[in-house]
């Protein structure tokens, strides 16, 4: 249950709802019960999951721009994808960042970006700040 209570906020985290992950993690990780190794794994696979949930919405969000509703002007939207361009795939090493994150994965899904590059680039960002986290979790706190 702890797992999935870690995945799941993992996961909503990394969508465009504003929940912190670290938290969760940290609780988990000072307990002493359960594997390190494992509550990172949990917790990077979530929220690269939930980041992939935001590419998906990228897919099909061009669909609706002519709306009255649409979140995004054309002028942000265009903004992004030249950043996005600019720094190419590698960018999503970076959808662990606050706000910036979500619109990097939702630009790759806008720019179909390939999800075979999306994944694993998104895994390695999000498992590296959480490995950081708990390193220094251990370093300052045990």
């Amino acid at each position: 249950m702890d797992y999935c209570f870690v995945f799941f906020i993992a996961f909503l985290s990394a969508t465009i709802l504003p929940l912190g992950s670290e938290s969760a993690l940290l609780f988990y990780a000072s307990d002493g019960s359960l594997p390190v190794f494992s509550l990172w794994l949990v917790a990077s696979l979530g929220n690269t999951l939930g980041g992939a949930v935001n590419w998906w919405i990228g897919l099909y969000l061009l669909r609706y721009q002519d709306k009255k509703w649409f979140p995004i002007s054309h002028t942000t939207r265009v903004k992004a994808e030249k950043v996005f361009n600019r720094y190419g795939i590698f960018s999503l090493l970076f959808t662990w960042l606050p706000v910036v994150g979500d619109g990097i994965a939702l630009i790759s899904g806008v720019l179909r970006t390939s999800i075979w590059y999306f994944l694993p680039l998104v895994f390695a960002g999000k498992a590296i700040r959480y490995a950081l986290i708990l390193w220094g979790q251990n370093l300052f706190f045990s």
